[in-house]
This record gives C-alpha cells, sequence and structure tokens, in this order.
C-alpha cells in the first residue's frame, strides 16, 4: 500500500481533528457531574461507561491523519491508564488542550522545540507544586473513600479498603470475576515472588504450573 504524506499546516490540522474527536468524545465524563457515552459493540449489546480509555480504545477513524490524531491521543490514556490506574479523562483533556495552543503558537511562527522546551519546564514545576500539595492515604478510611469514588460504589471501596488493610502496602491483591452473586473477600496466606522459577523441577503442579511446599 502506498503511503501518503502531508506537510505543514495539512498535516498538523488532520492530526488537530483527529485529536478534537476522541477528546470531545471522552471529556464529556470528566467531574463529578459527568456524562456517560454508549458504545456500540460489532457483537451484542452496546457498553454503558464513564471510563475515559475504553471510550478511547473504541474510537476507529477513516481519515488517516485524524486517525494518526486520535491514536496519539490513545496513547496518552493507554500510558495514564497503566501508570496511575486513573485520570485517563483529565490526561485526554490536558493533551488536547497543549496540543490546540502548541499548534495555535507554531501557527504564529513559535519555534516548535522552543515550545516544547518551554511545555517541559513548565510540567517540572507543575509536578513539584502538585507534590507539595499531595497528602499521604494511610488510614482504611481515606483508602474507602479514595476507592469509593474511583468504583462509583461505596460498597466496592469497603472492600477494597478492608482488603488493603489485611495485606498492607506491600500485599497483592487479585481481582476475579466469580460465577456466584455478590462481593467475597478472600484472603491467602503466604508469600508471592514476582520473578519465575529458578528451575522448572521446582514445580509440582504441571498442569497449573504450580509448587506446593510442606513442612518447608
Amino acid at each position: 500500500m502506498a503511503k501518503q504524506i502531508a506537510f505543514n499546516e495539512e498535516a498538523r490540522r488532520g492530526l488537530e481533528r483527529g485529536m478534537n474527536v476522541l477528546a470531545d468524545a471522552v471529556k464529556v465524563t470528566l467531574g463529578p457531574r459527568g456524562r456517560n457515552v454508549v458504545l456500540e459493540k460489532k457483537w451484542g449489546a452496546p457498553t454503558i461507561t464513564n471510563d475515559g480509555v475504553s471510550i478511547a480504545k473504541e474510537i476507529e477513524l477513516d481519515d488517516p491523519w485524524e486517525k494518526i490524531g486520535a491514536e496519539l491521543v490513545k496513547e496518552v490514556a493507554k500510558k495514564t491508564d497503566d501508570v496511575a490506574g486513573d485520570g485517563t479523562t483529565t490526561a485526554t483533556v490536558l493533551a488536547q488542550a497543549l496540543v490546540r495552543e502548541g499548534l495555535r503558537n507554531v501557527a504564529a511562527g513559535s519555534n516548535p522545540m522552543a515550545l516544547k522546551r518551554g511545555i517541559e519546564k513548565a510540567v517540572e514545576a507543575i509536578v513539584a507544586e502538585l507534590l507539595s500539595m499531595a497528602k499521604s492515604v494511610d488510614s482504611k478510611e481515606q483508602i474507602a473513600a479514595t476507592a469509593s469514588i474511583s468504583a462509583a460504589d461505596s460498597t466496592i471501596g469497603e472492600m477494597i479498603a478492608e482488603a488493603m488493610d489485611k495485606v498492607g502496602k506491600e500485599g497483592v491483591i487479585t481481582v476475579e470475576e466469580s460465577n456466584t452473586f455478590g462481593l467475597e473477600l478472600e484472603l491467602t496466606e503466604g508469600m508471592r515472588f514476582d520473578k519465575g522459577y529458578l528451575s522448572p523441577y521446582f514445580v509440582t503442579d504441571t498442569d497449573r504450573m504450580e509448587t506446593f511446599l510442606e513442612d518447608a
């Protein structure tokens, strides 16, 4: 397939249009009064969600330049979700604003590299200020309040706080789908190693690739 090439204003405006399409769909979910978005599925019923990264992943554009712009914002949302686990909508809104103002300044004659360096300096100052304002979440009540907001469910928030209280900051919490109705909290004593086995001979159950040690 032949490659399409665009330069200058044509390329920039195409990227901006794609970013705006995706960001405008995502940003309506921002904040406590944010609205839901209905996502069409190829199979099954539509999905109703207010999760920014879930919405971003579903958006596909036909125009090649717009598609690239949308993919750039998708990467912002995905990276935020991978690193922080939340804040994808805020990150998308910030990305849209940075691109909009950046392109406006470039069109006015500003040096793109000078703009980049200015943005990097601003990011350092903002991060330092945010860290100085940050408050540590330590108590069970604080964890429950934070988790309840993130999950939009106080019951789930309380269960998350209970799990974290039992295993501690260094503990491992796994969320799995159950075939039964309701929420259950199961505590398993022991340790978990992030690395693999030093030797495959440690495995005692080859079907499940697990090792059981008794009276070790």
